[in-house]
């Protein structure tokens, strides 16, 4: 990879040059993706678990009665009488507030609201904060499709950094397990700063490769349309209901993913037949004061939402998940559907109903936004500064090898003869097709390295 004017000497392992050679320019794309994610991630973390910032987590004073839901919606309307309600989601706790999502003209308001008494606490633009700032800046640099390309690419990049991370420290000639597993004390300068590099990319990598997967799953190419496509929950589960030309992703409102990854690409039913199940009693209104209540007889505690329908098709939609914020318990998801003529339940769809992968990613992905509690907050904090760290350590392992090659990258030297061994072409081919970001930016790098390098000796020179 990359052409270079210096070369191993001979004799040496060609294959330990070369698997040097893929880590270090690797490292050099990855590295400031995944400091920006480590950074943004705890910041996320932040004003999701511990500070939220449409004031779901303000404190109320408990009362020994409740407003109804529909006289709540009435308060919070009365903020914005142009406006309707488009979200309802219950209290956390008898002491904290009920949330509405208003919709209007020009986008929307989330408004904190006063069970007992109907006082608005918060009133907050939709989509306005920083948590959605991150959110996009995580998930996409705030550019839309090319900056997705671009963290995917960082993060298939990345799975190969670990891949031959390992295999640079796995233990050869001699040396026991304990380099690559315990920090080694007596070493000083460059090798103190590669002990640290090694030990803790060792014990991070499991963690790494897990975080790497889990957020791969809302990617443009490797999630959507490969691993979540295959992956979906079929509607055609839901007994034959009419199906509306809306994905469950259309209920996502701004670029904080709250829908479960299972769900996203499902169509949603339509309302207006005569098929469903009972679910608001015959001679009860089907309304929010109707689904609300439809809710807890379905049994959900605490925190969970009601989405009104988008349009005449559109449903009435109750869910309790941990995309959402609503449970600690990502197998305790459940989303139902109902008519919003007949209040009849035309679907209902829960983790157990999910494919594994579906089940992996509701897990992996609580896991990776800090959703399972304290212990997962301060685990997910200290494994963002733990991948700091291991950017840090190993730009500083660069550096040091750096100033004996003024004037270029000072990349590990090039063996003279590659090595053409077939496990680590079995290796490289397997994870190329796996992830086709990592494949197709290899083959990139190989044109690059083969065709341009090669005619520009000056840019050769500097990338060596």
């Amino acid at each position: 990879m990359l052409n270079s004017e210096t070369t191993a000497p001979k004799g040496v392992d060609t294959l330990y040059f070369t698997i040097w050679r893929w880590h270090f320019y690797a490292g050099l794309y990855v590295i400031p993706f995944l400091i920006m994610l480590s950074v943004t991630g705890i910041l996320m973390v932040w004003f999701t678990a511990v500070a939220p910032e449409y004031g779901e987590r303000l404190l109320v004073a408990p009362q020994t009665s409740l407003l109804s839901v529909a006289d709540q919606a009435a308060a919070a309307l009365a903020r914005h009488p142009d406006g309707k309600i488009g979200q309802y989601i219950a209290p956390y706790a008898p002491n904290t507030p009920a949330m509405f999502r208003i919709d209007l003209e020009g986008g929307a308001q989330m408004v904190a609201l006063n069970p007992y008494s109907g006082e608005v606490l918060q009133d907050s633009v939709n989509g306005k904060t920083w948590n959605a700032w991150i959110s996009d800046l995580h998930g996409e640099l705030l550019i839309g499709m090319v900056g997705d390309r671009m963290v995917e690419i960082a993060a298939s990049l990345a799975l190969m950094l670990v891949v031959t991370g390992l295999y640079l420290n796995w233990p050869r000639n001699g040396a026991g397990w304990r380099s690559m597993v315990l920090l080694d004390l007596t070493e000083k300068g460059r090798a103190w700063w590669k002990s640290l590099h090694s030990v803790t990319g060792f014990w991070g990598s499991v963690v790494l490769v897990l975080f790497l997967i889990s957020g791969l799953a809302w990617s443009g190419v490797w999630g959507e349309k490969l691993v979540q496509a295959w992956s979906t929950f079929p509607a055609e589960k839901w007994d034959n209901v009419p199906l509306s030309d809306e994905t469950h992703a259309s209920m996502d409102m701004t670029a904080a993913k709250t829908v479960p990854w299972a769900l996203e690409q499902t169509l949603m039913p339509k309302s207006g037949s005569a098929v469903g199940v009972a679910g608001v009693p015959d001679g009860v209104a089907v309304g929010l004061q109707s689904i609300a209540a439809l809710g807890r007889t379905l049994g959900l505690k605490g925190r969970f939402q009601v989405a009104a329908p988008a349009d005449t098709a559109g449903v009435w939609t109750i869910s309790q998940d941990s995309m959402s914020y609503d449970s600690a318990n990502p197998m305790a998801d459940r989303t139902v559907h109902v008519d919003q003529y007949t209040g009849k339940i035309l679907a209902s769809v829960g983790f157990a109903d999910y494919s594994l992968a579906g089940k992996s990613m509701a897990v992996g992905i609580a896991l990776h936004e800090g959703q399972l509690g304290l212990w997962n907050v301060v685990l997910n904090v200290g494994f963002c500064l733990l991948v700091i760290f291991i950017c840090v350590s190993g730009t500083i392992l660069w550096w040091k090898r750096r100033p004996a090659a003024a004037g270029r990258l000072a990349a590990p030297p090039k063996p003279v003869a590659m090595p053409t061994r077939h496990g680590v072409i079995a290796i490289t081919a397997a994870l190329s097709v796996a992830f086709p970001m990592l494949g197709a930016t290899l083959l990139a790098v190989f044109a690059f390295d083969f065709i341009v390098a090669r005619c520009l000796p000056g840019l050769k020179r500097v990338l060596s």
